[in-house]
């Protein structure tokens, strides 16, 4: 993960809260983010202390990074308002869980073409395919919740 993923999915986060798009769409992104930027802290601790070896701990670390942000989000109301759900699921708790997978199936499928040509196939890749990821789910859940 980069800096420019973080820096995309904070822009599509925002952007989509500006124009009051559903919760299930915004928690998307708000997964994404999470996973990203924990795996650029995770990278920037190893670099700047390697002794502490942090990537021994990188579950633990992830876990408590989305208790940080989902925690607050349960406490000030923003998860479990009655009627907020989709299939039955708590749209930000359900969007989250989605992003998330989506935004590593899409930095895995980006390592996997990586490894089978040898190269990128265009600058920056390594960005474009968990954003387009993103961006496919984000469509699919716009459709299911209009």
């Amino acid at each position: 993960m980069c800096p420019v993923c973080t820096v995309t999915v904070i822009a599509g986060l925002g952007i989509s809260r500006f124009f009051g798009i559903d919760d299930a769409l915004t928690s998307l992104w708000i997964g994404a983010f999470i996973l990203s930027f924990s795996f650029i802290t995770i990278d920037w601790i190893e670099k700047k202390w390697p002794k502490l070896k942090i990537k021994r701990f990188t579950i633990p670390f992830v876990a408590l990074m989305y208790l940080l942000v989902l925690v607050p989000l349960k406490t000030t109301g923003s998860i479990g308002i009655a009627g907020n759900t989709l299939w039955g699921i708590d749209k930000v708790i359900l969007g989250t869980i989605v992003g998330s997978l989506v935004f590593l199936a899409g930095a895995w499928a980006d390592k996997k073409e990586r490894k089978m040509r040898g190269k990128q196939l265009f600058p920056f890749q390594k960005v474009a395919f968990p954003v387009f990821s993103l961006i496919l789910a984000s469509a699919v859940f716009f459709l299911v919740t209009r």
